[in-house]
């Protein structure tokens, strides 16, 4: 059996009645626990005024966290396009690839990172959202910079575009880009998203062939229970979305199993689950190894927003034991 790659995604979650800045140094064990553990890459997510994710910005993640370690590649998951300016955008990433060749990755989206409106205008300086023709043309010249003599320092970072969307499928195979598919955000539009982009890809510089990383919420624990406990917070967090409420405060495992669902979002969460991955190692395993075959990715990047960092860390290691002991068999 060939196995593709396992990744992480970071996004930072900032616990109930803890300091942003414990999650922030908390950051620096997550790194190098996956380092350890022999994960492929690292992305950190771009978010703003939130109360349940740290506002830390992706460049300075990849920065300190390419300092902390020596081989994991590290990159954003992503860093959102209409908040920068394109050549801003491109010499960031292009210090940090010549800092730390072959390590760095510029995934690139769009969305606003925040459920604030009023900071979703500060962040643009005041400007209406950007039509699809302006976040085209900011990638394009995000691309154009990143080749630029001026700008290039050496090895470039390896640009990805983030979808959740046909649009962004299109845009990735136009450009000819590898996508990175939000699965974890709206798995509903994973199949339209990729049948899209592989019947639209243009080879570019970037990318020669269609190239798919799989996003997918995983939380892995030795019991089934367990992983529903600790999966538990951010079924709350989901709840709330759905309700249109703004982004609500991380809760503990135990304010999470306190909260009682309405039978509607119990019947949205129990479909949204059935898309990701959660249970023990055999049945994470199982599932990552059904979504893979499924969509045809060529690596799978795992997102595991529980409360306590060590929980963390051990669902991940949980995860690539199993994975590579079922490789083997």
């Amino acid at each position: 059996m060939v196995d593709i790659p396992l990744s992480a995604l970071e996004v930072a979650v900032v616990q109930t009645d803890t300091a942003a800045v414990e999650t922030l140094r908390d950051t620096t064990a997550f790194a190098q626990g996956l380092e350890g553990l022999g994960y492929h890459r690292i992305w950190y997510a771009e978010h703003h005024h939130s109360p349940a994710i740290g506002a830390f910005p992706p460049v300075v993640l990849i920065a300190h966290a390419a300092a902390s370690t020596r081989s994991v590649r590290l990159g954003s998951g992503g860093v959102l396009a209409p908040h920068h300016a394109p050549l801003l955008l491109a010499e960031q990433f292009a210090t940090l690839a010549a800092l730390h060749p072959g390590r760095v990755d510029l995934g690139i989206g769009r969305g606003p990172g925040t459920f604030d409106e009023a900071i979703a205008r500060a962040l643009r300086r005041g400007a209406d959202p950007v039509t699809d023709t302006q976040y085209r043309d900011d990638i394009a010249e995000t691309l154009a910079h990143l080749r630029d003599d001026q700008v290039a320092l050496g090895p470039l970072p390896e640009p990805w575009l983030l979808a959740s969307s046909t649009a962004g499928a299109a845009l990735a195979a136009e450009l000819g880009l590898p996508i990175a598919v939000a699965h974890h955000i709206r798995p509903d539009n994973t199949q339209a998203v990729l049948e899209r982009y592989r019947a639209a890809f243009t080879p570019s510089p970037w990318c020669e062939q269609p190239r798919v990383l799989l996003c997918v919420e995983t939380v892995c624990a030795e019991t089934e229970e367990e992983a529903a406990r600790l999966a538990g917070p951010m079924d709350v967090v989901k709840a709330g979305l759905l309700k249109g409420a703004s982004e609500e405060p991380f809760p503990t495992p135990a304010q999470a199993a306190a909260h009682r669902f309405t039978p509607q979002e119990e019947q949205a969460l129990a479909g949204f689950r059935a898309q990701q991955a959660r249970g023990t190692a055999a049945t994470v395993v199982r599932r990552l190894r059904e979504l893979a075959a499924a969509t045809g990715a060529d690596e799978l990047m795992l997102t595991t927003p529980v409360y306590d960092l060590q929980h963390r860390l051990t669902s991940y290691e949980l995860v690539k034991k199993e994975y590579e002991a079922t490789a083997a068999a």
